[in-house]
């Protein structure tokens, strides 16, 4: 056999072989990056608070989609709870005006995707009150633990 023959034979091996370990390094990446079935769901959430409607509304800006029904969530008025707590879903709650809007709707489809927003309008029955320039913070929680902190000023 020539050396030119046995080299075009050594090149090929070496091709496959980083062919292979390249496509061994994406795919330990790839299944590193991806949550694995019992990890904690990522989703990015955003707060936006309207006193001249008394309405909060979340948007899913994107991630996991999220199960409604076993999301909780916890409002604060310049530090202070709201009386009646928002429990998602629902279509009419003490301290708060009608149904929801989106997800947090007993009529929707139970999942909160990237892109839909969830409103609840404050009844003037809860306390402390939505006024112009108040901090409200909302903590999220998705089966007991902490999904997202947030804060909007009125």
């Amino acid at each position: 056999m020539s050396a030119r023959a046995l080299s075009s034979v050594i090149g090929v091996v070496l091709l496959v072989a980083v062919t292979v370990l390249t496509a061994a390094a994406v795919g330990v990446t790839v299944l590193d990056a991806a949550p694995a079935d019992g990890s904690p769901t990522r989703a990015a959430l955003e707060l936006r608070a309207e006193a001249s409607t008394d309405r909060l509304t979340l948007r899913h800006r994107g991630g996991d989609t999220v199960p409604v029904s076993d999301l909780r969530l916890r409002v604060r008025i310049d530090g202070r709870q709201l009386a009646h707590q928002p429990r998602v879903p629902f279509f009419a709650a003490t301290g708060f005006d009608s149904g929801p809007t989106g997800p947090f709707n007993t009529a929707a489809d139970g999942r909160w995707q990237a892109g839909e927003r969830a409103s609840v309008q404050l009844a003037n029955t809860n306390d402390p009150p939505l006024e112009p320039g108040s901090r409200v913070s909302v903590d999220v929680y998705l089966d007991g633990k902490k999904l997202a902190a947030l804060e909007a000023t009125a």
